[in-house]
Parts: C-alpha cells; sequence; structure tokens
C-alpha cells in the first residue's frame, strides 16, 4: 500500500464520526475495544481483519472517554442549566487573555480565561467539584494572575448562551468542543482573589511574550495597529484583533496570516534550516536542532492548536528529511492528522483544524495537475534550439514560473476551501486569489525581520530596530492591501451556508475533473449519468425551494424583527432591525448567514428606538433601499431626525396608510389621524398572505391600538399571529384572539430588559387557547417556510409546528400543541 497512514486515519475518523452520533456506556466501550486488542495480540491469523475495526473502536472509545461524565464531582452533575451565584476556587489553565470590544467609537476591555475548578460553594458550604470552566470578567486583571496561580472566583455560573437563530456564532458548542460546558461571568476585578500554593512566578510563555513584544517595539515610535497586528503575527496576541481590524482581512481571505499555522512554522524551519547548512551541519544534525527549536517557539506562543498541528506535521517532514527517508505529503498529512486527533479528538469538529488540513490536502492534490497546465502553456518549441529562444523569454522564464507556481497555489487551496468559507464564515472572496498573491509574500518578509528582531535582540539594537521598521512597514502594506482588495468589484459576497449534499458534490466534482477521472473512456459514460442525476436533484431542489416563503422572527433584546426572504428578491423584507447594538450583535450576522448583501425593503413599524434606533447603522452596512413608515409623527427626536434624513432622497422613504398593500402585505393599522399616547398602539400592523397561509404582525400593539383594530377590521383571520410586549398593556387580548383564530401564536418576548418577559398571568391566558403556542425567550428565533402545500416552523430550540398538511407530518413535527414552559413540545 502506498500510503497507508490515509486509510488509518480515515478510519480512525469514522470511529470519531460514530462517537459524535452514538455514545453508549463507556465501560461496554472499553470491554468491547480491549476484547478486539486482546484478540487482534493472540490471533495472528485474524490480526489483519481486526486491525480495521480496532481502529474504529479506538476512536469511538476516544471521543466517548473525553465527553463522558466519569467523576461523581463533574460540574455537570453538581449544576443544573439554571444559572447559579457561586463562588469557585481552581487553577489558571492558561494566562487571562485581554478582549477588546468598540461600541461607539469607545473601547471597552474584557478579560477571559480558564480554570480547572476544584472546589464549588454555592450558599456557605464548599463541596469538591472538577470540570473546566471559561471566566469573563469586565476590566483588566493585574499580573499576579497568571497561568498556573490558584484562584477562587465569585459570579454567576451557567451554561453558556446558544445563538438565538441560526448564523450567529455558536459559542455553547465552540467550548463544548474544548471540554468547557459552563461559564462563570464575574462583574469585576474584585471578584478575584489569588490563593496560596500553585505557581509563584509566570510560566515561560509569559515572558517570552513579554520579552518579545518589548523587542519588536524597539525603535517605532508608538504603539500602533501595524505593531499590534505584528504582535498578533508573530506572537499569537490576540487582543489586537478586534472585529473591526479583522473584517478587510476575512473578507480578502487573509485572515489566515494571523494564526500561528504552516506558513510561520514552515519559514522559521525554512530560516533555520538554510543558516544550518551555511554552516555545513549534516541532515541529521539539523533535525536534531530545528526540531527542538520549532517546538519552543510553539510552547512560547500557548501551545494554540493550529501551532501545535503545523509543528508536528512539520516534525514528521523534517524527521523524514533528516534521516533521508523519501517523502510524501499525503502520507505525513494522514500521519499527522492521526496523532493530532489521537492527542484531541474533538478537533476532527473544529474548523480550524478542517480548513488547515483541507487546504494542505487540496495543494496536494490539486497543484500538480495545475502546474501541468501551466508547463504547457509555458513550454517553449521543443525543436527550438535553447540558444535561439529569445532573451526576454529567457529572462521572464523563472519569474512567470515563480508567479504562476505562487497562482496555481493560491488556486488549489482556495478551491479545497470554498465549501467551508462559505460554511463557517458565510463568505465566498473571488479576491482571495489576487489577494493572497501579494499578502503572502508580505507575511513572510514581516515574519522573517520579526525572526531578525528577536534574534538581534538587544545585543545589536541597530539591526534590531532596522528589522522591526522593515516589518511594521511590510505589514502596514498588507493592511492596505487586504483593505483595497475588498473595494474591488465583485471582490466578494456573503452566502447561505451550503448543505451536505453540497459539499459531497463540490468535492467529487472536483476531485474528478482535477484528477481526470471524468473525462477517462472508460467511465465516461457513467461519469455523465451520475452528473446528469445531480443536476436533475439540484435543479428540481431549486425549482421547489424558489417558490417557497421563508419567515424568520428575530428577538432582539426588547424588541424583535422579521425576515422575509421570498422567491427571488421582490418579495424580501425586513420588518424592523432593533437599536444599534441588536444590529451590530443581532440582526447583522443574522443577514449575513442568510446570504444577503443588500437589504432592498425596510419596513419600520413605529417609533420606538429599540426596533428602529439601528437603521442609520444597517444602512451603512447593507445599503438599504426603499423603507416604508407609518404616517403617524412619533415624538422620539431620534426617530424624527432619521426621517428628515430619509426625505432629502425623494422616493426613497414611503408612507403606509391602513388599506395600502405593499408587496405580500396589507395595512390594516393605524389612520393617519390617530393619536393614541403610547407609541406601541400607534405601530403598523401588517397582514400577509403566502400561499393562502396568512400572516398577522401585531408588533407592540397595546390595548387601545387592538380595540381600534377590532373597530375597523372585520376579517382579522390568521394562521399564524406575532405579538410584541407594550409597556403599559398585555398583548393579544382575548376579544382579538377570537377574531384571529390562529392555529400558532409566536410571543416575541426576551430574558433583558425584564419589562419584556411574558408574565405568568400571560403565559397562563394563552395556554387556555386551542392554539400552539411559542415564546422567544425560551424558544429562540423561529423560522417559518411556506410552500404550496403548507407551512412549517421550526425553533432554535427544536421544537417544531406544521400545518395539517400531510406532506408536513413528519415525525417530530407537532401540530396544535403548547409551548409554554409548563408543557413543553418534545425535542426532534
Amino acid at each position: 500500500m502506498k500510503r497507508p497512514l490515509g486509510l488509518v486515519a480515515l478510519i480512525y475518523g469514522g470511529g470519531l464520526l460514530l462517537a459524535e452520533f452514538f455514545q453508549p456506556p463507556l465501560f461496554a466501550l472499553f470491554l468491547v475495544t480491549f476484547t478486539a486488542l486482546t484478540l487482534a495480540l493472540v490471533w495472528s491469523r485474524a490480526r489483519p481483519h481486526l486491525l480495521w475495526p480496532l481502529l474504529i473502536l479506538l476512536g469511538w472509545t476516544n471521543l466517548v472517554s473525553r465527553t463522558a461524565m466519569i467523576s461523581p464531582h463533574d460540574l455537570r452533575r453538581l449544576m443544573n442549566d439554571h444559572a447559579a451565584l457561586v463562588a469557585v476556587r481552581g487553577t489558571l489553565t492558561e494566562t487571562p487573555s485581554l478582549r477588546v470590544f468598540v461600541r461607539d467609537e469607545e473601547e471597552s476591555w474584557r478579560t477571559l480565561a480558564q480554570i480547572q475548578v476544584t472546589e464549588l460553594r454555592r450558599g456557605t458550604n464548599w463541596q469538591p467539584a472538577t470540570g473546566p470552566i471559561v471566566v469573563s470578567t469586565m476590566g483588566a486583571l493585574s499580573d499576579d494572575f497568571f497561568q498556573g496561580r490558584t484562584v477562587e472566583i465569585t459570579g454567576i455560573l451557567a451554561r453558556p448562551a446558544s445563538p438565538v437563530v441560526d448564523g450567529l456564532f455558536d459559542y455553547r458548542t465552540y467550548l463544548a468542543r474544548q471540554g468547557i460546558y459552563f461559564q462563570l461571568k464575574a462583574n469585576s476585578t474584585n471578584a478575584w482573589l489569588v490563593l496560596p500554593g500553585g505557581r509563584i512566578s509566570p510560566p515561560l510563555s509569559d515572558r517570552f511574550l513579554a520579552w518579545s513584544q518589548r523587542i519588536l517595539a524597539r525603535g517605532l515610535p508608538n504603539e500602533d495597529a501595524s505593531l499590534r497586528l505584528l504582535w498578533a503575527m508573530t506572537l499569537g496576541w490576540k487582543t489586537a484583533l478586534t472585529n473591526e481590524v479583522n473584517e478587510p482581512f476575512m473578507r480578502s481571505g487573509t485572515m489566515h496570516i494571523f494564526a500561528i499555522s504552516g506558513l510561520h512554522i514552515a519559514l522559521i524551519a525554512g530560516i533555520l534550516v538554510s543558516l544550518l547548512r551555511v554552516m555545513q551541519l549534516s541532515r541529521a544534525w539539523c533535525g536534531l536542532v530545528v526540531i527542538p527549536l520549532i517546538w519552543f517557539y510553539t510552547a512560547a506562543t500557548g501551545w494554540q492548536p493550529s501551532a501545535i498541528r503545523s509543528t508536528v506535521m512539520m516534525t514528521i517532514i523534517i524527521g523524514g528529511w533528516s534521516l533521508k527517508r523519501p517523502s510524501d505529503l499525503l502520507n505525513s498529512l494522514a500521519a499527522a492528522a492521526f496523532i493530532i486527533l489521537l492527542w484531541d479528538p474533538q478537533q476532527l469538529f473544529q474548523a480550524s483544524f478542517q480548513l488547515s488540513f483541507f487546504v494542505v490536502l487540496s495543494i496536494a492534490l490539486f497543484l500538480p495537475p495545475l502546474e501541468k497546465v501551466r508547463d504547457r502553456l509555458l513550454q517553449p518549441d521543443p525543436l527550438l534550439p535553447p540558444a535561439l529562444i529569445p532573451r526576454w523569454q529567457r529572462w521572464l522564464g523563472t519569474p512567470l514560473r515563480w508567479l504562476t507556481t505562487a497562482f496555481a497555489t493560491s488556486l488549489a487551496a482556495w478551491l479545497g476551501s470554498l465549501p467551508l468559507t462559505a460554511y463557517y464564515f458565510h463568505l465566498f472572496s473571488p479576491v482571495t486569489l489576487l489577494a493572497n498573491l501579494i499578502v503572502v509574500p508580505l507575511s513572510s518578509a514581516a515574519l522573517a525581520c520579526n525572526l531578525g528582531s528577536l534574534i538581534c535582540g538587544n545585543w545589536l539594537p541597530w539591526a534590531t530596530e532596522l528589522f522591526n521598521h522593515s516589518g511594521w512597514f511590510w505589514m502596514l502594506a498588507m493592511t492596505k492591501v487586504s483593505h483595497w482588495a475588498t473595494l474591488l468589484p465583485g471582490a466578494y459576497r456573503y452566502v447561505p451556508s451550503p448543505p451536505l449534499a453540497g459539499f459531497v458534490v463540490y468535492y467529487a466534482l472536483l476531485i474528478g475533473v482535477l484528477s481526470g477521472w471524468l473525462f477517462a473512456r472508460q467511465p465516461r459514460v457513467r461519469s455523465i449519468v451520475a452528473i446528469g442525476i445531480v443536476a436533475a436533484f439540484s435543479l428540481w431542489h431549486w425549482q421547489k425551494a424558489r417558490a417557497e416563503f421563508q419567515l424568520t422572527i428575530l428577538p432582539l433584546n426588547g424588541a424583535h424583527s422579521v425576515f422575509v426572504d421570498g422567491p427571488g428578491q421582490r418579495d424580501d423584507w425586513l420588518i424592523d432591525c432593533g437599536n444599534t447594538n441588536a444590529v451590530e450583535f443581532a440582526t447583522k450576522p443574522f443577514l449575513r448567514a442568510q446570504g444577503v448583501n443588500r437589504v432592498p425593503r425596510l419596513l419600520l413599524t413605529h417609533g420606538d428606538l429599540r426596533y428602529v434606533g439601528g437603521t442609520e447603522t444597517l444602512n451603512e452596512l447593507f445599503g438599504v433601499g426603499e423603507i416604508y413608515t407609518s404616517p403617524i409623527r412619533f415624538r422620539s427626536a431620534k426617530y424624527r431626525d432619521l426621517m428628515a434624513n430619509l426625505e432629502q432622497t425623494p422616493g426613497r422613504r414611503h408612507i403606509l396608510h391602513r388599506g395600502d398593500e405593499a408587496g405580500v402585505w396589507r395595512v390594516l393599522h393605524p389612520e393617519a389621524g390617530d393619536k393614541f399616547l403610547q407609541a406601541d398602539d400607534n405601530a403598523l400592523v401588517m397582514l400577509g398572505e403566502f400561499h393562502g397561509t396568512r400572516m398577522l404582525l401585531l408588533s407592540d400593539l397595546g390595548r387601545p391600538g387592538q380595540e381600534a383594530l377590532l373597530a375597523r377590521q372585520r376579517d382579522l383571520r390568521a394562521d399564524i399571529v406575532v405579538a410584541g410586549l407594550p409597556e403599559q398593556t398585555e398583548p393579544l387580548c382575548d376579544a382579538l384572539l377570537d377574531a384571529i383564530q390562529p392555529r400558532l401564536i409566536i410571543v416575541a418576548d426576551s430574558e433583558f430588559p425584564a419589562t419584556k418577559r411574558a408574565s405568568p398571568r400571560l403565559r397562563e391566558r394563552l395556554a387556555k387557547q386551542s392554539a400552539s403556542v411559542l415564546y422567544t425567550r425560551f424558544n429562540g428565533a423561529a423560522t417559518l417556510t411556506v410552500g404550496k402545500s403548507g407551512w412549517k416552523l421550526r425553533a432554535m430550540d427544536r421544537q417544531c409546528f406544521a400545518s395539517g398538511n400531510p406532506e408536513f407530518q413528519t415525525p417530530g413535527f407537532k401540530s396544535g400543541t403548547n409551548s409554554n414552559p409548563e408543557t413543553p413540545v418534545d425535542d426532534l
């Protein structure tokens, strides 16, 4: 077998996938694995057949053992799903790190730390506890807190929050992949105490970081953004990478330069090997010197997972080179993956692991055929003697070969990472090909300068300062190039996540085309048939999906928004957007996850700033087209300023009156002359019809507004009604519900502020209705899909509802049930 480790890694990975979906008792798994291992050792004839099942069992057992609750003092046993005020004692597993957040052009600092808990106190008594937690604290801790310190912290301990809607970062799952299931929130640094015991001095990585930052800043006039980014790229210092700084690098596909990854390790190893070879050291001595040095760099930068992956890979490659063994990139890649997944099986499900290995795999598989194409294009006439080749052509040969090799490498990496980038970051960035051609060489120059600066240090200060100014210049150039690349037409687009079938089809076609398998004579007919089946299925699915409406009710901390994604863009609407913070942290990531690059129509229901305060921010981010508003003049000064700004662009603002129609929506309330005391009662009430399914949006309509709506509108029947919570009265009075006769009620309440929580009295009253009731405070965002044959709704907590059509009555869907906390609907 030419590449045996590839099959080993794949089969072991299959065991990890089994563990992800099926987790039997750990003792039973250990027993079966031990039995298979014993049989493989004592039964030589069956050994070749037992090896592959043993690898599956090994992966299965390894992952289950990392997630099983073994200790009786496991935090998951001691804590329930409710938040509690506690004090914990434990050891810092890493030095706390700072994160910078910018809101309204003001910086705020937050400290993140990981603690291995040993004791827990609820009330007055301490009890043994075990398990890692992450601690979030407002402000910056002193230098007395570092890895290995024993500490005591007081705060609110709870499970990390789940995303309220698809597309937002799933922090709970991210931490669970690291074996962390609880988050402690401390109000201030005063909640921290240092206890006796543990480490008394900072670890090597902290001292190296502080020393390196001083050296890399030597000779520079001030600590600016470029210097901070140099620290991030060379030392793994994450504080510099704020959302604002990250964005141009993400859009241009150059964000990878800030991860301590293969680029860093390969460059450092290459420089060290070159220096040692100049000193005429043998391969064996080079390996003995370089391998410990790159592991020292990995340790000094904090043992980051990406650095460990790259160092393992480079160790295998340098080890083979030192021993003069024939190298095979695919086999080395499989060996590195197998070793890393043995050490930490959860990495298989992390985006950084998948991107790292898919990019290297893509380069290994796709670069050779791309280089063959390059060679055919650049090859001179074979019948022409070299002396007759024009001099300009000989001069351009080497630069063109280097440039085309760099482009082919960038293309292979981009093609291999394309679906993963769309899935995790919702980005499609063609400009990545151009940006990386420039940024990668610049980053190599900056890294080389930083390495030279660290080598020169304090003993050769003039060289250190020269290297620092050079590195600063290269980083400034990288920043400018990345920003410039995003301004090019068609540089990037936000796209929705591709489905699993899309991954399979894409990689099958890519491998088939670049390997030439699809064009071979023997499998040509089968290839054409397979492609035809895939194309027909994709066309059918696209045709079915393009006729559907998808409506998402998005809770926004005291407000809510409704996003309507209709066939094409003709019926796409965003109804309300939330305040500035809601737009930045909820509406923006949600819309980008749906592949929205421009909001064609925005409807503002009323002047409450919790609903409409982020309109200007939304316009800056997405470029809002038409804006529809109520005819009422609200008292909010900011709302009036917004309306005045809209009036400066003729034809952009559209005022809706009762009886008007706007796309699929019809306005039921208010009248232009209404003068209700509360802004909630002046909110626009919209009735939409989608393939025969009627949906009524009441916004925060209070009791006076409800009575006016009942008096003016005869036909209020709707299958689904969505209502927020008015300030002074309750939503959905009984008379209004009798007129609507809904099958599903969605109450858009939220945890904060407290006034926007559905009261027990309201929940008790709505529980008496025959309709199903969903609360966004408990269930999260709700997504409604309406087709020609009915509708189905899925909440973020996996509760589902459907119309009575048999096509929608799939297992796990519930009709006519109530999702109050007192009467929960079963999960899927």
